[in-house]
């Protein structure tokens, strides 16, 4: 079999595809693959969707955001975790997880290194800021019910504890 140039630069391309490991990617396909799988495991979460705020890519659960790609030119991700999740993230894997700058950081918003987190921490992560959400919008919703509950019994009308006239 003869091969022409065309043929020929397209085998050497996938012998090069094929002798590639993970770690040999070009950073930018380094880049493209986290963040699809931070987007994948994202929307594996019951119920949540993929929206869009201030033109970046966020994931929500009942209209709440609990996840953005707002870094993801940098290769980065952002959980909304609580302070003290964020802290002990940050003390466990001071490589991967560090506080967003500003107010937004010091309330928990935690960046994520896309390029450095494993598939398990990346998922780990994305879990505990959806989990964070899910208990907020329960117990929200629980109180909503006991303060209808007293509303309620506020309005129903006072008994008649007056005896008719003799």
């Amino acid at each position: 079999m003869t091969m022409n140039h065309r043929t020929a630069g397209r085998q050497a391309l996938l012998q090069r595809a094929n002798r590639s490991s993970p770690l040999t990617l070009q950073p930018h396909a380094a880049l493209y693959l986290s963040t699809a799988l931070f987007r994948r495991l994202a929307l594996e979460l019951p119920g949540a969707i993929e929206s869009s705020h201030s033109n970046h890519p966020d994931f929500r659960f009942n209209n709440r955001i609990f996840a953005t790609l707002s870094g993801q030119d940098r290769g980065l991700g952002v959980l909304k975790i609580t302070v003290e999740q964020q802290q002990a993230f940050i003390a466990d894997q001071p490589h991967i997880f560090s506080p967003v700058q500003g107010g937004w950081g010091r309330m928990g918003m935690t960046y994520i290194d896309l390029s450095r987190a494993d598939e398990a921490i990346m998922a780990g992560a994305l879990k505990t800021a959806y989990h964070n959400l899910q208990e907020k919008q329960s117990s929200k919703k629980q109180s909503e019910k006991k303060s209808s509950k007293k509303s309620a019994q506020l309005t129903k009308p006072a008994k008649n504890t007056r005896r008719p006239l003799q």
